[in-house]
């Protein structure tokens, strides 16, 4: 069809987002939307606990994360809201100085995020080795698993069969339609089944009183000083910090779960911008919530904005409107949820022994250090940060054992060429200077370095402490081979750097 044969509606057609087009895509959206906002509920209760608010304030900050995100967001179909990682960097901070100087704390965070994002501190994540990510991935699968525990201690026995329902029914309701969520399904099926039996099992509304009204904005109770501002900033960039890197941690994942790019420096600005939003409206703030994208991407089959819109919507619909009916969700189908999700969460390919017996040992090491830390401390970001210097120097120690130094005398004994081999950076460059034979080399020594690459100041200074200990014993040396950014590095620092005379 030629561009003039094209029609308005035609046009207009190819500008909606594809859920508009596709009745089969906005079915998936809105029931996954659904799932996600009936999951979230009982958590960003419980995360309002953990920060020490009314259980409001973590409803609210779910509700706004979610519906700005959707739309200044840079990964579609990923999920926003309250966490359990914001909650715990800000709780100190709210019981020390009251909700007002949290609301502050939560905006300031927004702003430093805007100003990371702008900055461009998305491009770090190439810095995060697969085996961090792995480790990260199979964290946050034991964390969401260990969550549900307390739901499982001290209640009556008929919480067990059914959250072994709810089980079952996820399993194998898939076998006989996709059209509705299985976890949907599992919700709906337990709630019918306790409340018409009557059996008296912990529900949604035992964790606190849901919202009757929407959040109306303001700005937070605190004195606009300096002092102040001294108060919650180091809360403020902590909370950045935590939050921008769980987002982008999440945005890598679902990008290969759902082999899509996503972008990631509009991420991290749209971070900034729902927690500032949020902060305006009295919430509690948060990031990327990993277990509900899960949910969402993994188990629900959704993939766009849609149903990141739809979750926060439908999260303060079900508080305000459905509030009643809401409340008397037993928690064990929601445990059966999330159980599931830490199931499908996990990478079981990561553990299995022909993976492992194939895996280089360092890179074992790596994702069994991110995990062990992150479950340890209950922090993915400082699993995330401590597996990365543990790949970093592991990396570093075996890259240094591959500088190598070879020599070949010439016939007459009056040179000598040292072939020097690999990449020459502070970790190589310390055995070097040991490579050499000064006191039994003839005058001249020749250093090739044409296989080689300078990558620091420590390099230099290597070389120069070798052309010293040769001068030292009135020997000249010659180095050649240096490619052009080597020998630019070279030439700026050789004879300026302390230490090397």
């Amino acid at each position: 069809m030629s561009s003039a044969a094209v029609t308005p509606a035609a046009r207009l057609r190819g500008l909606k987002p594809d859920w508009l087009n596709n009745p089969k895509i906005w079915r998936t959206e809105v029931l996954a939307g659904l799932v996600v906002a009936l999951a979230l509920i009982p958590e960003a209760i419980s995360f309002s606990i953990i920060a020490g608010v009314d259980p409001a304030v973590g409803l609210f900050a779910s509700f706004t994360m979610a519906v700005v995100i959707s739309i200044v967001g840079g990964r579609r179909a990923m999920i926003s809201a309250a966490t359990g990682a914001i909650a715990l960097v800000i709780a100190p901070l709210n019981h020390e100085y009251g909700l007002g100087h949290l609301i502050a704390a939560v905006i300031l965070a927004g702003i430093i995020q805007v100003a990371l994002g702008a900055l461009g501190v998305a491009k770090l994540m190439r810095f995060i080795p697969r085996s961090v990510m792995v480790g990260f991935v199979n964290a946050l699968a034991i964390l969401i698993f260990m969550a549900q525990v307390p739901e499982m201690r001290d209640v009556p026995w008929a919480v067990y069969p059914l959250i072994i329902g709810g089980l079952a029914l996820m399993v194998f309701f898939p076998k006989v339609t996709t059209v509705i969520p299985a976890p949907l399904v599992s919700i709906v099926i337990l709630t019918v089944i306790t409340v018409a039996a009557g059996i008296a099992v912990p529900t949604v509304g035992d964790k606190g009183e849901l919202p009757s009204s929407l959040p109306v904005p303001g700005l937070p109770d605190v004195p606009f000083t300096l002092d102040t501002l001294a108060t919650i900033a180091p809360y403020a960039f902590a909370m950045a910090l935590v939050g921008l890197m769980e987002s982008l941690m999440t945005a890598k994942l679902v990008d290969d779960i759902t082999d899509t790019h996503s972008n990631k420096t509009r991420e991290s600005i749209g971070q900034g911008v729902a927690n500032i939003v949020t902060g305006f409206f009295g919430g509690m703030g948060g990031c990327a919530m990993i277990g509900q994208t899960m949910i969402n991407v993994k188990v629900s089959g959704a993939r766009t904005r849609l149903s990141t819109f739809l979750a926060g919507t439908f999260l303060m619909m079900l508080c305000i409107v459905f509030g009643p009916v809401v409340s008397d969700i037993p928690m064990a189908a929601l445990v059966a949820v999330m159980i599931m999700v830490s199931f499908a969460t996990f990478d079981w390919h990561s553990v299995a022994p022909r993976t492992l017996k194939r895996m280089p040992a360092g890179e074992i090491a790596v994702m069994v250090i991110t995990v062990a830390t992150v479950v340890a401390t209950h922090n993915l970001a400082v699993g995330v940060v401590v597996g990365a210097i543990t790949a970093m120097v592991i990396f570093a120690k075996r890259v240094a054992h591959l500088a190598e130094v070879t020599a070949v005398t010439d016939p007459d004994h009056t040179t000598v060429v040292y072939r020097v081999t690999g990449e020459l950076f502070f970790a190589s460059s310390n055995d070097l200077v040991g490579q050499f034979d000064y006191a039994g080399d003839p005058a001249k020594v020749v250093i090739d370095l044409s296989a080689a690459h300078i990558w620091d100041a420590s390099s230099v200074a290597a070389l120069d402490a070798i052309e010293n200990k040769y001068a030292q014993r009135g020997k000249a040396v010659e180095i050649i081979g240096l490619n052009d950014p080597s020998a630019d590095l070279h030439g700026k620092l050789t004879g300026e750097l302390a230490g090397s005379h």
